[in-house]
């Protein structure tokens, strides 16, 4: 008998008790116990996270929330929507108030190093642009010396703004607000020249004008805006779900394995990345402390990646925004999710 290949087998297995019994942590209990997770959203926006008149969230922001209850409850619709600005929306992460931001919040090194916060992936690439009315004859942002700049308070793009600007020798005049749809008024009415924010978020804006068709938006792309679920520091498992959840959509779309045919899968697939996915072979779910369905239930209930995107910001939603950077690496994108296995 090799006696080496017995302590190691029995090590491995010890491993993987301790392991799966480890995984448990403080706000996946706290979840489990309250029977939902609250998820940090914006006060609305279209495409993102926006609630119609019945209370009924929507938007790609929103999907990441109903993945990640899916994954935890087998039930995507196991969650609860918390409106924050973006001044109100890591305070309310770090103190507990939410278990989750889903927010069109922006990846960067001061907010994962000093605001005690992790960044759980990117489910949207996107840039920072230029909205201005067709009326004032500007073609580029180069033309914007002197301009009155509609832009939300407390986030980058504010500072982003003033390093564009600085770095051209130009000058402008910012006009605050503390909510997107208050800058979009403000820029309606001719109290600024310009609206500034994400460019995804200029589409979702301008078609709240009475003549979307009267706004433009700009070539130019003046910053890198990774947005995607945040969660606080210090527990190391709830990250890892809000993590995969994410990776498992889109490990879902690069395999075909889409809401319409999943079941089909499940009973006739012998392709063995499609079946550790459903949960079917491997190490299943739980190494995350989830059931072993986890991502069959997010993809099944919410979609994969692609779905989620089309039916919120698509060609065929009213955003009508294209995949680019957001296509999978395999169709010249950058979208990428570590393998299941």
């Amino acid at each position: 008998m090799n006696h080496k290949a017995v302590i190691s087998a029995t090590a491995l297995a010890a491993a993987m008790t301790f392991s799966t019994a480890s995984h448990a942590g403080a706000t996946l209990d706290a979840v489990k116990e309250k029977g939902h997770v609250q998820c940090g959203v914006t006060t609305g926006l279209a495409g993102f996270s926006q609630s119609n008149d019945k209370g009924v969230w929507t938007g790609i922001d929103v999907d990441m929330c109903r993945a990640v209850a899916a994954a935890v409850f087998g039930d995507a619709g196991k969650v609860k929507f918390t409106p924050l600005t973006a001044k109100e929306r890591f305070t309310a992460l770090q103190s507990g108030e939410i278990d989750m931001l889903s927010r069109n919040t922006t990846w960067t090194l001061t907010r994962d190093s000093n605001l005690g916060l992790n960044f759980a992936g990117v489910n949207y690439y996107d840039g920072q642009g230029f909205l201005v009315s067709k009326d004032l004859g500007v073609k580029s942002a180069t033309e914007l010396d002197g301009a009155a700049i509609c832009i939300q308070a407390g986030t980058t793009t504010e500072l982003n703004l003033a390093d564009y600007f600085r770095s051209k020798g130009m000058k402008y005049t910012p006009i605050t607000f503390d909510r997107s749809e208050e800058t979009i008024k403000a820029f309606e009415a001719g109290r600024c020249d310009v609206l500034t924010s994400d460019q995804s978020q200029l589409y979702a804006l301008r078609i709240q004008l009475a003549k979307p068709e009267s706004a433009i938006v700009l070539p130019e792309v003046v910053s890198k805006e990774p947005l995607g679920p945040v969660v606080r520091n210090g527990d190391e498992d709830w990250f890892k779900i809000v993590r995969w959840s994410l990776s498992a959509m889109l490990n879902a779309e690069e395999l075909g394995i889409s809401s319409a045919n999943i079941d089909d899968l499940k009973e006739s697939s012998t392709n063995p990345n499609v079946r550790r996915l459903i949960g079917l072979e491997g190490i299943k779910g739980q190494g995350l402390g989830l059931p072993d369905d986890w991502a069959y239930s997010i993809v099944k209930q919410v979609g994969n990646y692609s779905e989620v995107f089309e039916r919120n910001v698509g060609k065929g939603s009213a955003l009508g925004i294209s995949r680019g950077l957001n296509a999978l690496w395999a169709d010249g994108g950058i979208q990428y999710a570590p393998p299941i296995r």
